[in-house]
Parts: C-alpha cells; structure tokens; sequence
C-alpha cells in the first residue's frame, strides 16, 4: 500500500521528521487498515519512507523507517535492543532502579512509551501503529529486558484522536496497583494504575536530586508537589522546612507514605490540599515568604494551539511565587507544556519578574533525563522546560 505526498510537501521527511499530516496527502492507494504499514511516496513517485497508517488522526502517517527494510518483528527487536542499550551506557543504575526504556519517536518506535519501575514494566500505546504492533512488542519486551510483568496504562486523551479506546490493564504476567522503587538513596511508592503518566515522574530525576542540593538549611514551598519527589529530596538534603500543596488528596496521602519510608522527619513537613493558584494568594495576602520555591505544574499548553492560554498561567504562577521569594531566594520553575518552546518560556518568566517587580537571574537550564532522549530531526521530543532563578 501506498500513500503519495503532494508536490513540494516531502521536505519534512527528507529532514527525516516522522510525522505526515493529512493535508500533505495526494492519494491514498487502497484503503490501509488502522496502524498498517505503508510506503510513503513523493509526487514524482519516488520512495521516502515506511510508515505506520491513522485514518482517524491530522497526522496521517508516522514513519517507522527511512530505508526500504521490513518492517516486522525483528526491525522492532532492533529498536528495543539500541534503547536498552542506550540506558546501559547511561549508567541509570547508579541513580535509580527505574527510567524511561523507550521514548516514543526519540527511540524509533513513534507512539511507544515504556517505563521500567524496577521489575515491571509500563507500556503506554498511543498512536494506530503502535496499537496494531502491541502485542508483538509486548512479547519482545519480555524477552529483550526479561521483566515478565508488563502493565498497560493506554488511557492518555491522545488516543481519541487515533480513533482508539482507554485501556488500563495487566497486559503481560501478574497485575500491580503499587511498586516501590528508589531514585538517590530515597524510596518512593508508585501507584501505577491512577496515577500521573506513568505513575512517577521519571523525567525529573536529575532536577529533583538538583533542588535537594539547593535545599540545604532552607524554607521550601513546593507547589503542584504531586507524591514528593521534591519535597523529600529537599528533606533529604537538610531543608529547614518544607511546605507541600496539591489539588490531589491521594497525591498528598501517598506522599506521606513516602517520608514515612524514607523516616524523614514530619515536623520539618506540611501537606496542604488545595488550588495552587488560590493558595500562593493567599500567602502573599498572608506576607508569608519562602528561601526555595518549586513549580511543576500539570501540562497548561499540550499544543501550539493553547499556547497563549497557558502563558498566562504561567505567568500568574511564577509572579506571585517571585512575590513569595524572599532577598536571595531560588525559584525553580518548569514547563512540561509541548506548546510551549524553552524561548517563550523564559519570556513568560522574565515578564513575571517585571511585573512582580523584582530582578531575578537564571543560573541554571534545566531539562528532561538523559533517558527521555530527543532526536535532532524530532525536536517536538524536548518538551521539559526548566529555569533556576536567584532573587536579588
């Protein structure tokens, strides 16, 4: 089967981006099934790649591969063997017993996300390729990593777009609502079923033993604070206090699990529930101030499209927490938002400071773990933004 690109619209994937969307279309040879193979042509009929096929998405096609190899089980042992590799080389196990195994376009399987927590592993399936090769590379999994426990959390809202259903369940040996992993001495207890993502947010691991460095002999408010990892590496690392706000009462109850694992201190930490944004006003009316403040909102701005939206939420987030730093203190601050660049982002920061009336310098860039890869003809795969600001 057969897909043909209209003239000038192959550019994209000369550069070697996977992604075609259907205005780029010319015909369609046959009708291609959900998630099968097709080869993508250019309008002179010459052969640019081989791809996975969505009827239902803007993005028609995502290619698998730029070659005229096969694609079948042993192309996908290949990828899943060079991401395992790749985690290898980066030597994870000396931080944590868990990290992304394979990240989506970045590793070469477009729409495949796999978390390792310890002994099991994490499937997210979110595009018509990846479901139509599911249960193939569910069997190659268990066999490249040797982890017999697989669950699939498939119930991202990208899905409905692909014309695809929820699905949370054990996809490969014993069903697990928790597991326990440790990242940097510390342990923490992941509900794999309901909670965020995956459960946990791996990509954070360097940012979170990053801000238990700065945390030493500090009062911490860490906002959007989720099951803490922050907070306990700010524990951890001798913070003077630590002051932790969720919308999220199971979050919240899973977070003291947490420092009840780790045997960290409770009279050095306060959970609050409530609305971030309602709360950082009323500490500002309340003159309360902070030496290290966290932000790690959910995802304001999932595309191009909410940008704008989420800019203002930003930036009301990061005004008031500028209003809350006390002379000499760290924001730290993130976007996970892919519709909005590192560029917008510090724009966003930089007018929060202005209107708060404070002058601030970044000190640090911060970004996703090595083991979220982004490939240089993917950039759309860099989607953590994050900024180290002192107070002056």
């Amino acid at each position: 089967m057969r897909i043909t690109l209209k003239p000038a619209r192959e550019k994209s994937l000369i550069r070697r981006h996977p992604w075609i969307f259907a205005s780029a279309i010319q015909a369609v040879d046959k009708e291609p099934g959900s998630g099968s193979t097709v080869d993508l042509l250019s309008s002179k009929g010459d052969f640019l790649a081989r791809a996975s096929y969505s009827p239902h998405s803007q993005i028609r096609a995502r290619a698998w591969t730029f070659t005229d190899e096969a694609v079948d089980s042993e192309f996908f042992r290949k990828r899943i063997r060079s991401a395992i590799q790749l985690r290898r080389e980066l030597k994870l196990a000396d931080q944590s017993d868990s990290y992304r195994l394979i990240h989506g376009e970045s590793d070469g399987i477009a729409g495949l996300i796999v978390d390792r927590y310890k002994d099991v592993l994490v499937l997210q399936s979110l595009t018509a390729g990846c479901e139509f090769w599911k249960e193939t590379l569910a069997d190659l999994l268990v066999e490249e990593t040797g982890v017999r426990d697989v669950h699939e959390r498939s119930d991202a809202d990208v899905r409905e777009l692909e014309g695809l259903q929820p699905i949370n369940s054990a996809l490969r040996g014993t069903p697990h609502v928790h597991v326990h992993i440790s990242e940097h001495g510390l342990k923490f207890k992941v509900d794999i079923v309901t909670g965020h993502k995956t459960g946990f947010y791996l990509d954070q691991r360097a940012n979170r033993r990053r801000v238990g460095e700065l945390a030493l002999g500090r009062d911490v408010l860490n906002c959007f604070c989720y099951t803490g990892g922050f907070s306990l590496n700010a524990l951890a690392n001798g913070a003077k206090s630590v002051l932790s706000i969720d919308s999220s009462a199971d979050a919240l109850a899973l977070l003291e699990e947490n420092l009840e694992f780790n045997d960290l201190r409770a009279d050095r930490h306060t959970s609050m529930e409530g609305d971030v944004f309602q709360l950082l006003r009323k500490f500002r009316d309340e003159n309360r101030s902070f030496d290290l403040i966290v932000l790690d909102p959910p995802k304001f701005a999932p595309t191009a499209a909410h940008a704008e939206k989420a800019s203002r939420a930003y930036k009301d987030i990061n005004l008031l927490a500028f209003k809350l730093l006390r002379s000499g203190g760290i924001l730290v601050t993130f976007s996970c938002s892919g519709g909005v660049d590192a560029a917008l982002f510090q724009k966003i920061v930089a007018s929060a400071a202005l209107d708060a009336g404070v002058d601030a310098t970044i000190i640090e860039h911060l970004s996703q773990g090595a083991d979220h890869p982004i490939s240089l003809h993917f950039p759309e795969g860099a989607y953590l933004k994050g900024l180290i600001c002192v107070k002056s």
